[in-house]
């Protein structure tokens, strides 16, 4: 199958089975290097999807004389920010599975979180498409991209790490991601990073 019938596939099977979706991207084996490449396209596409998202929905960097942080007017910056979130979450669900008795290697979650990522970049688009109509229903559409994370994040663990327990593997990731929040946030405060006001969305 050719990678551009591979891609809708997967797509659609990600919605009716995700472990299953998870599993045939297992299955095609990929090289490690390769796998990373792909996640630098994957935050590349997302960088630039939230800078076109900024520019559309808010009039504009300066919109309403406000200050934008730091970052959030290099789309680079963002790009990096997002890389190492993902890399770190590549790394947390490769470690983590693994101490709880899971089997899967790092390039089965390099491929997960990829593909995670990529769905969340369409994501971005159709809430980006919405909010030109209706702010309010985009404001839905990132709600439910919420929910769509969390679920989508607990099937491919399960997939990876061949776990058979939805639930542990639910509260494995938000005990894991808040420990996380809390050891990055030490580290940027410790640094002198911290950032005020609302952080910018991933």
């Amino acid at each position: 199958m050719s990678e551009t019938a591979l891609i809708p596939g997967l797509i659609r099977q990600t919605f009716s089975d995700p472990q299953g979706a998870a599993r045939r991207l297992v299955a095609l084996d990929l090289p490690a290097p390769v796998l990373w490449q792909a996640l630098v396209v994957v935050v590349a596409l997302s960088a630039i999807a939230a800078q076109v998202s900024s520019l559309l929905l808010s009039g504009g960097p300066a919109a309403e004389g406000e200050a934008l942080l730091p970052f959030a007017e290099s789309p680079l910056l963002v790009g990096l920010i997002q890389g190492a979130i993902l890399v770190i979450m590549v790394f947390a669900v490769h470690w983590i599975g693994r101490s709880f008795g899971g089997v899967g290697r790092i390039e089965d979650s390099i491929a997960a979180v990829t593909w995670l990522q990529f769905l969340l970049v369409c994501l971005q688009v159709v809430q980006l498409g919405v909010g030109v109509v209706s702010p309010a229903l985009s404001g839905l559409v990132g709600l439910a991209g919420i929910v769509f994370f969390f679920w989508l994040l607990t099937q491919f663990v399960m997939a990876v790490h061949e776990f058979e327990s939805a639930a542990m593997v639910f509260v494995m990731i938000v005990v894991s991601l808040l420990a996380i929040v809390f050891a990055l946030s030490l580290v940027l405060t410790l640094l002198g990073l911290t950032v005020p006001g609302e952080a910018p969305n991933v």
